[in-house]
C-alpha cells in the first residue's frame, strides 16, 4: 500500500509538473506582447522565445527517462537490493546509511552528467551564455563531489548518530543543530564556500564604489565590504547578492552585472537587495524555515522506525535509509504546499524591497536593470499565472515595472 501511494505521488506530481510546462509554454507568445514594447526590441524577444522553447524540449528529454528509471528501481525494489548488497560491505548503524546515500548520490549525478553536459556546451552555447571550458565542468564537478561528501556526511552523519543514540527524541537535538549549520552557512558561506569555485576580489575604487558607499551611509545600511566575483568564468548571466547576519554585510556582484549595467542601475539593484535587510525579509524567511524544519523533523520522528517503509523499498530488514527515502517521498506533497506558500511570501517581499529602492533612491534606474537583466538573461516574460503562483519566487517582470511606476505616480500626486 506505501509503495502505491508513493508511487501515486511521483506520477502525479510528474504529470502537473508536466501540465504547468505545457501552459507555460503555450503562454509564451512568438511575437513581442504590447505591453513590452516601451521597454524591449523586437529580436532579443524572439531569442527569448527560442531560448525558452528550447529548454523546454530538452525538458522534456531529460525528465521523462528520468521518471521512467525511478518507478522501475522502487517498483522492482532496487533500493532494498542496493540496502542488501551493502550490507556485505558493513551493518554499521551510521557507516552504512552514509555510505548507501553516497552510492544513491554519485549514481545520480553521474546518470545526469551527459544531460548537464549537452545544456552547457550545446544549449547554453547556442544563445550566447556559456563560458564554462570542458576544464572547469569537470573541476567543478569534482570540488561538488567533495563538498557533498563533507558537508553533507557532516549534517547526515549526525542525523544519522543522533537516531541510533536517541530513536525518536532524535528530532529536537537535530533541529536545533540543522538550525545552527544553518545560521553559519548564511553568515560564512560566501567566505568559505563560494571562493572554491569563484574568485572574489574586492570592488576597486572609482565613482562605482563611492556612489554604493554613498548610498548605504545614507540608509544607514552596515556594509562592511563590496566585492566582485568572477561570474563571466562559467555564464554571460548576470546577478548580485549579499550575504552576512547582523551588522556585518558583504555585497557581492556579478563582473557581468558591472559590464552591463550604468551605475545608477547598479546602486539601485544594491537598494532593492538593501530593502530586503531594511524589511527584515531575511531574517524573517530564516525564522520560517527553521520553524517549517522542526515540524517536519517532528513528523519524521514518529515513523523514523516504521519497518513497513522500508519493506515498501523493497528492504528484508528495518533500515533507517530506506525509512528516510520512504518518508521524503511522502511528505513531499506537503512540502508542495509550504513551497506555494513561501512563494507567495517571497513574491511580496520583492515587491516591498523595490518599493523600498523606489523609495530611497530612484523608480527609474530600477525598472530599467530589471529590463536589462531579464534581457540579457533571456527571462520569459510572458509566464502562466498558474506557473508563477506554483513555482515564482519572484513575481513577473511585467507586474514589478507596473508597481513601481505606480509608486513614482504617487509621489508625483501626493493628494
Amino acid at each position: 500500500m506505501i509503495l502505491w501511494v508513493i508511487i501515486g505521488i511521483l506520477v502525479i506530481s510528474f504529470l502537473m509538473d508536466q501540465v504547468l510546462g505545457f501552459l507555460n509554454l503555450r503562454n509564451h507568445k512568438r511575437e513581442l506582447p504590447e505591453e513590452f514594447k516601451d521597454y524591449l526590441d523586437a529580436e532579443k524577444y524572439a531569442k527569448s522565445y527560442d531560448y525558452h522553447h528550447t529548454n523546454y524540449k530538452f525538458s522534456q528529454i531529460k525528465s521523462w527517462p528520468g521518471l521512467v528509471i525511478l518507478l522501475a528501481i522502487l517498483w522492482g525494489g532496487g533500493l532494498g537490493w542496493l540496502d542488501g548488497q551493502l550490507r556485505a560491505v558493513t551493518e554499521h548503524p551510521v557507516g552504512l546509511p552514509l555510505l548507501f546515500f553516497w552510492v544513491i548520490f554519485f549514481a545520480s549525478d553521474i546518470f545526469g552528467i551527459p544531460f548537464e553536459w549537452y545544456h552547457t556546451f550545446v544549449i547554453e552555447e547556442k544563445f550566447g551564455f556559456n563560458k564554462t571550458t570542458p576544464k572547469t565542468f569537470f573541476i567543478d564537478k569534482i570540488k561538488s563531489w567533495l563538498l557533498t561528501i563533507v558537508l553533507g556526511g557532516i549534517v547526515v552523519g549526525t542525523l544519522l548518530l543522533l537516531i541510533d543514540k536517541l530513536g525518536s527524541g532524535f528530532w529536537i537535538w537535530f533541529w536545533i543543530f540543522i538550525s545552527l549549520f544553518s545560521l553559519f552557512m548564511n553568515v560564512f558561506a560566501t567566505t568559505l564556500i563560494l571562493p572554491i569555485f569563484n574568485k572574489l576580489t574586492p570592488l576597486e575604487n572609482g565613482d562605482l564604489r563611492q556612489a554604493i558607499e554613498s548610498y548605504a551611509e545614507k540608509v544607514s545600511f552596515p556594509l562592511t565590504n563590496i566585492m566582485v566575483i568572477d561570474g563571466s568564468k562559467r555564464s554571460a548571466k548576470s546577478n548580485a547578492f549579499f550575504s552576512g547576519l547582523g551588522k556585518q554585510k558583504k555585497v557581492v556582484l556579478y563582473d557581468t552585472l558591472i559590464e552591463n549595467h550604468q551605475q545608477e542601475e547598479l546602486v539601485a539593484v544594491l537598494a532593492h537587495e538593501v530593502g530586503h535587510y531594511k524589511k527584515k525579509h531575511i531574517i524573517q524567511g530564516l525564522i520560517i524555515s527553521i520553524l517549517q524544519t522542526g515540524v517536519m523533523l517532528f513528523i519524521l520522528s514518529l515513523f523514523i522506525q516504521n519497518e513497513s517503509f522500508s519493506l515498501a523499498l523493497g528492504g528484508s530488514v528495518n533500515a533507517v535509509h530506506l525509512n528516510l527515502i520512504a518518508f521524503g517521498l511522502l511528505y513531499s506533497p506537503i512540502s508542495t504546499v509550504l513551497g506555494i506558500v513561501m512563494n507567495i511570501f517571497s513574491r511580496k517581499n520583492e515587491f516591498e524591497a523595490d518599493r523600498y529602492a523606489a523609495e530611497t533612491f530612484a523608480g527609474e534606474p530600477l525598472k530599467e536593470a530589471l529590463i536589462q537583466l531579464h534581457a540579457d538573461n533571456l527571462s520569459n516574460l510572458t509566464p502562466h499565472p498558474w506557473y508563477v503562483f506554483m513555482n515564482y519566487s519572484h513575481p513577473p517582470l511585467i507586474q514589478r515595472l507596473k508597481a513601481i511606476s505606480a509608486i513614482g505616480n504617487q509621489e508625483l500626486n501626493p493628494g
